[in-house]
């Protein structure tokens, strides 16, 4: 029994959308998939087995399989990052920092 990536949806903030706003929600999930990658990465997501594996060319698209599943993540709600960033930015985008 695995746990789904959609059960972990944390809310939302939704302002009016505006052009700015769409800008900053896109920057904000953009950060949080390339996070979500590193961290990926870094935990040895993807690392091709020593004894069973694809070669050079594997390793190579190795990280654009673990880029397209961090921003996969991200569409199914992310882990929050996102949705803090965007908040920070647009406060200071409002001016009211």
């Amino acid at each position: 029994m695995g746990l789904e990536i959609n059960s972990i949806t944390p809310a939302r903030s939704e302002p009016a959308s505006t052009p700015n706003t769409q800008k900053l929600r896109e920057a904000s999930e953009t950060l949080e998939a390339q996070f979500l990658a590193e961290m990926l990465k870094a935990s040895g997501f993807g690392k091709t087995p020593d004894f069973f594996g694809g070669g050079s060319g594997e390793d190579q698209f190795t990280s654009f399989l673990v880029e397209a599943q961090s921003k996969r993540i991200v569409e199914a709600g992310g882990i929050g990052l996102a949705e803090q960033i965007f908040n920070s930015l647009r406060t200071q985008s409002d001016g009211t920092a």
